[in-house]
């Protein structure tokens, strides 16, 4: 049951920077969430942390304990990747509400028993596409799907960053790397501008010379959809921050930047180009964190389904593991047919402003 005001009551698992950045402040700016628990393997972090937001404390190895104490309504879930299952099924299992990172999990086999795991217990999952809710993400994608820019016929997108070689992200192969890490944010929003999935796969991938890395840090990625449609995307660890994507279609186009991030300062732009006219817009930088921990806990208060669910989580995956397959054989690979989603509606805009974000607290130890 939701708090005494009415709010749903949350626990944050894993401290890291992604939650002490973002997620955190931003539940702040919400009128139906709060913070009552933090779970993580670090005991600075715990202690600072429970006593900046006033909140209680709890290890991994108490999460039973948590998830048993009728302390919380719901978790956000940002452990590294491979440790999303671990932690989802259990919880969704006593019946406590699961926001979690993308991407989903690290195969699509953890993805379908997370997904089952709510389906059983009726408790509520959502994966953490934050842009769902970004009201110039939002709008991008009504407007395209209105036909403005005619049938979309290709897109193209690149997301790069320079990750320090000691981040665990650089030194954990494939599924921690630069294609799972920053690969769900093109690959789903090709999926909903076109509104299908994608039905090949072909995928190249270079290490860049002198960087002390165990994972291919560039990847370029083509998409194949039906009625000859293409999508191109590259993701870089080793190249200076960029992003932005194009999307062409038969009478006019888009183009993003930044289209990706988050943020102080980051204002999701963009301009269209249609019949010869070029349009410039400009939306508020919101506080994309605090949107959807909103629009979530809507879901839970009003019994509603979350839109980007556990079949969208799992359509992700299914490409990125498609992807791994591409890069490892050299071959394009083959994605059976699925059927459209309702996908993206204008009504999730959100429009909360930006949290004020504390110092980090960073230790040494690597997780959590």
């Amino acid at each position: 049951m939701p708090d005494a005001q009415g709010k749903i009551r949350y626990a944050v698992v894993a401290g890291g920077w992604i939650s002490q950045g973002a997620f955190m402040p931003g539940v702040g700016q919400t009128d139906n969430s709060v913070m009552t628990a933090l779970v993580t393997g670090d005991p600075v972090k715990a202690d600072r942390l429970a006593a900046l937001y006033d909140i209680k404390s709890y290890s991994y190895e108490e999460f039973p304990t948590l998830l048993a104490s009728g302390e919380i309504d719901a978790i956000y879930l940002a452990t590294p990747n491979f440790r999303h299952r671990e932690f989802a099924e259990p919880a969704l299992q006593a019946g406590i509400h699961v926001l979690l990172e993308k991407p989903m999990a690290t195969s699509e086999e953890d993805c379908q028993a997370i997904t089952a795991a709510a389906e059983r217990s009726g408790a509520k999952l959502m994966i953490a596409y934050r842009l769902h809710f970004e009201p110039g993400t939002v709008e991008m994608v009504s407007r395209i799907r209105a036909g403005e820019i005619g049938d979309p016929r290709l897109f193209t997108a690149t997301f790069t960053q320079v990750a320090d070689p000691a981040n665990h992200r650089m030194q954990n192969g494939y599924w921690a790397g630069p294609v799972t890490d920053m690969g769900p944010y093109p690959i789903n929003a090709v999926r909903n501008l076109f509104d299908d999935e994608p039905l090949e796969v072909r995928a190249v991938a270079i290490q860049t010379p002198g960087r002390e890395i165990n994972t291919p840090d560039t990847v370029s990625v083509t998409l194949r959809f039906a009625e000859e449609r293409l999508a191109t995307f590259t993701v870089s660890y080793s190249l200076p921050s960029s992003q932005r994507l194009q999307i062409l279609g038969t009478q006019g186009e888009f183009e993003a930047s930044p289209c990706f991030g988050f943020g102080k300062g980051v204002a999701i732009a963009y301009r269209s180009i249609i019949d010869g006219k070029t349009q410039e817009r400009l939306h508020p930088v919101v506080d994309q964190f605090a949107g959807q921990t909103q629009y979530f806990s809507d879901c839970i208060l009003q019994n509603r389904e979350p839109e980007p669910d556990g079949d969208e989580g799992w359509r992700d995956v299914r490409i990125l593991a498609a992807i791994e397959r591409a890069l490892e054989s050299g071959q394009p690979q083959r994605l059976e047919p699925l059927p459209k989603r309702p996908g993206i509606s204008v009504e999730q805009a959100r429009r909360l402003p930006l949290a004020k974000v504390p110092d980090y607290i960073n230790t040494d130890e690597p997780v959590g």
